[in-house]
């Protein structure tokens, strides 16, 4: 079993993660809700985020195992429903990448197996851009 890299969460993201995780009934997602309980258990909290780190609603651009590269925005649930280029935080994907710096690297299990992901480049989600650094 690979060791898994350090994450990183901002405390909004967290209450509302948690919250989210909260209002979920477990039935066949049971295992996925599992996993992001798991990975905020451990994740590091810090204010502010760095820039180049997965926030909700930030644009990410990632490399899998094969070479192939996607671009998609880390979302709530219920706005994943309203486009192909957003990834619900609740799929194997979306928890996988959540609290990912550029560079690093994750092995994670998802339906029909393993999957190794590989964060190229993040954009902070809009309006976080423009706060300034304490």
């Amino acid at each position: 079993m690979s060791r898994n890299p350090r994450i990183l969460i901002s405390p909004s993201d967290l209450d509302s993660l948690q919250r989210l995780l909260e209002q979920q009934e477990a039935g066949r997602d049971a295992l996925f809700l599992e996993r992001l309980d798991q990975e905020l258990a451990r994740a590091e909290v810090v204010e502010p985020l760095p820039p180049g780190v997965v926030a909700m609603n930030s644009t990410v651009v990632f490399e899998d195992e094969t070479g192939l590269r996607r671009q998609l925005k880390l979302c709530y649930p219920r706005d994943a429903r309203t486009g192909a280029d957003c990834v619900s935080v609740l799929a194997p994907i979306g928890s996988a990448l959540l609290g990912l710096s550029e560079g690093q690297r994750i092995e994670w299990e998802v339906p029909g197996g393993k999957r190794r992901l590989h964060v190229l480049a993040v954009s902070a989600p809009p309006g976080l851009a423009e706060q300034p650094a304490a």
